[in-house]
């Protein structure tokens, strides 16, 4: 027999979505959406596109000039390194780029990025980023979880809880081919938050999705996914929601769902020659970051709030460049360069980047001394990322690095305060957003955080 609503109701446990599991009880998807409710503040965006640099790219070498570097290349570094480091480095080490200065706002950009930098008057730069571990695993975490020692809840599972999806049939939050190192399926987890939230994972590296289809018989798939629901609901009466059973449910549930619209959503074969060639789809070099970024468009608007792409040249090779920094970095930055303005290029023709926030930037920096002779070590003192979108400043710099590119030193921003921000953009009060679990309440930001004011509009 199945139980009421009111049993069901009556046992929920502190700290689930019980909203959401009335919602899907009652059949009332709408109400499934979103547990916690309408956003406490004014949204100024509807969704996040994450482009993540996995390995941390050199900011000294991207979108921080340092003609002071130049200068005294080959120097010792006249103040003192940090008191932990990751290998340790030598003396000072000029980037082996030029940098030129790019529209309105004059921004200084590698010629690493060419296409990227034609953008720059749509980006907010922020130079002052920092962030509290030197190593991969746990700087990957920080930037995802706002943990860098315990397991948390990703940022955008918080934001799938916190705002639900627009698209019923979608999940709120999809990583495309994310990185399986450092923190792993914990980077886009849901950790205690009700399993629907994690990040649905996808293989960015196909053009066409042809084995994601409707069952044949959709009948009798409905009727055994009712059985399985049922049971599910039998359990769920006799012990309550232990182990995340509502959770499962909805998972289930939104699996059904998607067989309708991901085979269309995922297939970039839809897409005409024009946009394959702004996005790099047609050139090798170009073709595997071009396929995520057309992707992620195609996702955003459909109503996907979090989208992220990850980018590496296979697990050997990534932007964590210890040596050989001459030959990976502009390999690395050809890969993304041309599928980032693209997407930048789309969002704005499409009238997308005006409630969509792109951020773009790695778990740390690299020195501006050299590791041996070619390379650079982990720095997380001092790193620049750039946002762009609604709500933001345009063509905006903000905080600094010392004349070297070392440490934060005007300005600074931590994660948290990041995280904050981007709470802050999606209407989401970051002290608010908030759920108890094992006796307190958690938040992203954890007990810090603020919202960078400055750079909004």
């Amino acid at each position: 027999m199945q139980p009421s609503r009111r049993q069901a109701l009556q046992n929920a446990a502190a700290g689930i979505a019980i909203p959401a599991l009335a919602g899907l009880l009652s059949g009332d998807q709408d109400a499934a959406a979103s547990p916690v409710g309408m956003p406490s503040l004014p949204a100024k965006i509807k969704r996040v596109i994450f482009l993540f640099m996995y390995g941390g790219p050199s900011s000294i070498d991207t979108f921080d000039h340092k003609p002071q570097l130049d200068r005294d290349h080959g120097k010792p570094l006249p103040f003192d390194k940090p008191r932990v480091q990751f290998r340790g480095t030598k003396n000072l080490f000029r980037s082996p780029w030029k940098f030129r200065r790019y529209g309105e706002s004059g921004s200084a950009v590698s010629e690493l990025f060419p296409h990227v930098a034609r953008h720059v008057d749509k980006l907010t730069f922020v130079h002052s980023m920092h962030g509290s571990n030197a190593a991969h695993g746990g700087a990957l975490l920080k930037i995802h979880t706002g943990s860098d020692t315990f397991v948390r809840p990703s940022m955008g599972a918080w934001i799938s809880y916190g705002l639900g999806t627009e698209n019923a049939n979608l999940p709120a939050f999809v990583t495309i081919d994310p990185t399986l190192n450092h923190g792993g399926v914990q980077n886009f987890g849901s950790s205690f938050l009700p399993a629907q939230h994690q990040g649905v994972r996808v293989h960015g590296k196909v053009a066409t999705i042809n084995d994601l289809k409707p069952s044949t018989d959709e009948a009798l798939q409905r009727r055994k996914l009712d059985l399985l629901r049922s049971l599910n609901q039998l359990q769920l009466s006799d012990v309550g929601p232990a182990g995340g059973l509502d959770g499962r449910i909805q998972t289930f549930e939104l699996a059904f769902r998607m067989q309708r619209e991901a085979p269309e959503t995922l297939d970039l074969g839809r897409e005409s020659k024009e946009t394959h060639r702004l996005y790099g789809t047609d050139d090798e070099p170009t073709s595997a970051f071009g396929r995520q970024c057309l992707l992620a468009r195609r996702l955003a608007e459909r109503g996907v709030r979090f989208i992220q792409c990850t980018h590496r040249e296979g697990e050997s090779i990534t932007w964590d460049d210890h040596s050989n920094l001459v030959n990976h970095h502009p390999k690395l930055a050809r890969a993304v360069d041309k599928p980032i303005a693209g997407l930048l290029t789309d969002l704005h023709q499409r009238g997308l980047l005006d409630d969509t926030l792109v951020m773009w930037g790695g778990e740390f920096g690299r020195t501006p001394t050299a590791e041996g002779n070619d390379g650079r070590d982990h720095n997380p003192h001092g790193f620049t990322w750039w946002l762009a979108g609604g709500g933001l400043k345009a063509g905006f710099h903000f905080g600094a690095t010392d004349e070297y590119g070392y440490y934060a030193i005007q300005d600074r921003v931590h994660i948290h305060d990041l995280h904050a921000t981007l709470l802050h953009l999606m209407g989401l009060d970051h002290e608010r957003l908030t759920y108890r679990f094992s006796g307190r309440d958690f938040r992203l930001t954890d007990v810090h955080g603020r919202v960078v004011k400055e750079i909004l509009v």
